[in-house]
């Protein structure tokens, strides 16, 4: 066993940090609530590889764990939880049965923690997987199915490939099964160039370079104008949610959806990338074109939605939730790194002091990109071109 520092999350400071800000998730600071610790790690075995770990992003789930806003997920998980989804790490040793590996190799995690007999995940690592130790830390011990080798010579930064080991996967599913659903109800003889929108996010910018990608029309709704500007450098068209106060009405979604059918000559939208809850879900199903597809990741802001079934069957609108690209699908990404997925990075690079910072401003909404942890102090030679 060794020792190494890593932040967690436990349900005492879930409970605390609640209390003091009244029950209103707005005025809970998460920087009180993610905490460095002493973590003890595993000793190597046959299948497990130990890392150093150089660099994370911070990632939309280690919020609700912390405001344990849709499950208390920590209380769960025996009141303690080390989280970390996605992260570029440096192998420092291996054991003896791993054969894909070996110390120096700078590689990428995935956070796929329980597959089913599809690939697919039952449970997220770091997360709601039992026994699982996150990347929020100094160092890691994992097995080797874990792990994928980091496309260093692909173009990107390093503090761009560490935005990518959890969104690309997810952007990739979420396209492909999105593409799919709609080819399903109408060909390309019908319609060869797509209407395709997303809500601003990480994933949702990866999902509309996909897009962009294969030629289609793509729109990012997003309410940070310097995301907007980013995309726009891959033909990407921005709309400004705030314009339509991020959807609070009717009478807002009224207005989104004229300026919608002006942007698209009267159809809509036919492939939405939505959170499908929250303020978005009724704007996103509103402006769906006939025939098209609501899909989404995840289960931000709340675990139930309502809607208007006729009318989305009189549309032929396709609603779909997923979670997680598989194990073979989140190697098959790392093939995109810099040749589609570009993605826009908060102007601070946040030292591993200032990991709860960023998280709170995560949770405020003010960051610019994704953001980037830097971990490491020092860095291997293999990334050194990259800084």
């Amino acid at each position: 066993m060794s020792m190494t520092r890593a932040y967690c999350i436990t349900a005492e400071a879930v409970a605390a940090e609640a209390e003091r800000a009244g029950g209103d998730y707005d005025k809970v600071d998460i920087s009180k609530i993610v905490q460095l610790d002493d973590l003890e790690l595993r000793d190597l075995g046959p299948r497990d590889v130990g890392m150093r770990i150089l660099a994370v992003s911070a990632e939309h789930n280690i919020e609700h764990a912390a405001l344990a806003d849709t499950v208390n997920i920590a209380e769960g998980r025996g009141g303690k939880i080390f989280p970390g989804n996605s992260a570029v790490g440096e192998v420092t040793a291996v054991g003896n049965q791993v054969t894909k590996f070996k110390p120096g190799d700078v590689v990428i995690t995935h956070c796929n923690g329980e597959p089913d007999d599809y690939g697919y995940p039952l449970r997220i690592w770091a997360y709601d997987a039992p026994d699982s130790i996150g990347w929020y830390g100094k160092d890691a011990v994992v097995e080797d199915w874990q792990l994928v080798k980091a496309p260093l010579d692909c173009g990107l930064s390093l503090w761009e490939i560490a935005a990518l080991p959890l969104r690309a996967p997810t952007a990739y599913h979420m396209w492909r099964r999105a593409l799919g659903m709609f080819r399903v109800k109408a060909s390309t003889e019908h319609r060869s160039v797509l209407n395709v929108m997303s809500f601003g996010g990480g994933v949702g910018e990866l999902f509309l370079q996909l897009a962009a990608a294969d030629g289609h029309n793509a729109f990012f709704c997003a309410g940070s104008a310097e995301r907007r500007e980013a995309l726009e450098q891959f033909g990407i068209k921005g709309i400004d949610q705030k314009e339509f106060n991020r959807f609070k009405s009717r009478d807002d979604i009224r207005a989104f959806n004229k300026r919608v059918k002006q942007l698209t000559d009267g159809e809509g939208f036919h492939i939405v990338c939505d959170m499908l809850r929250g303020p978005c879900f009724e704007a996103g199903l509103t402006v769906s074109a006939r025939c098209g597809v609501n899909v989404s990741s995840g289960w931000q802001l709340s675990q139930e939605v309502s809607y208007n079934t006729t009318l989305m069957s009189v549309k032929q609108v396709t609603i779909d939730h997923t979670h997680y690209e598989t194990v073979i699908g989140c190697g098959a990404t790392t093939e995109l790194y810099g040749r589609v997925f570009k993605p826009t990075i908060h102007k601070e690079i946040y030292s591993f002091e200032d990991l709860p910072r960023c998280f709170e401003e995560m949770h405020e909404n003010t960051q610019t990109g994704i953001p980037i942890i830097r971990i490491a102090d020092e860095m291997p030679a293999p990334v050194q071109g990259l800084l």
